[in-house]
């Protein structure tokens, strides 16, 4: 295992603001988007929504949150891990999928054993205990995308 830790947002508070940037930084979701969403996780009324950073001592190099729904119509798959990424130095060292068993654990001890992702990646998530489960569109898009599942306790 290489010298990075993962961590609850919820765990560190402090951390907040720049993990909103971050993720700001990575994806086309407003930065107040993010803020909305890390305050409500760090205000601890429920278990959704909730954010997980991958941390290289003090350096954000990957994340992802768990929110009710990741932009698309199928509001009944829910919640959605959403905003997968890790720094483009730090891939294929097995951090996404140390996040994304750390988000699955995490929500299974609060009583959330389903996830749903939607992605245009294929092949990716099935490595780790995903599976495909139908084609979802998102909100203003014309493609269609993949929506996966992963369920801790099949």
């Amino acid at each position: 295992m290489e010298n990075y830790k993962i961590i609850r947002l919820t765990d560190c508070p402090a951390l907040k603001d720049r993990a909103a940037d971050w993720f700001a930084g990575k994806w086309s979701v407003p930065l107040a988007a993010y803020q909305e969403s890390m305050s409500e996780a760090l205000a601890g009324t429920s278990p959704v929504p909730q954010w997980y950073l991958a941390l290289d001592d003090v350096e954000i190099i990957g994340g992802l949150g768990v929110i009710e729904n990741d932009f698309h119509g199928r509001k009944d798959l829910a919640p959605n891990v959403c905003a997968v990424y890790v720094e483009e130095p730090y891939r294929c060292r097995g951090i996404a999928g140390e996040l994304l068993k750390t988000v699955c654990d995490d929500m299974a001890e609060q009583g959330i054993d389903t996830l749903y992702l939607l992605t245009d990646h294929t092949s990716f998530y099935e490595r780790y205990g995903w599976e495909y489960h139908c084609p979802v569109q998102g909100d203003g898009e014309t493609e269609m995308s993949r929506m996966y599942i992963h369920r801790q306790n099949p």
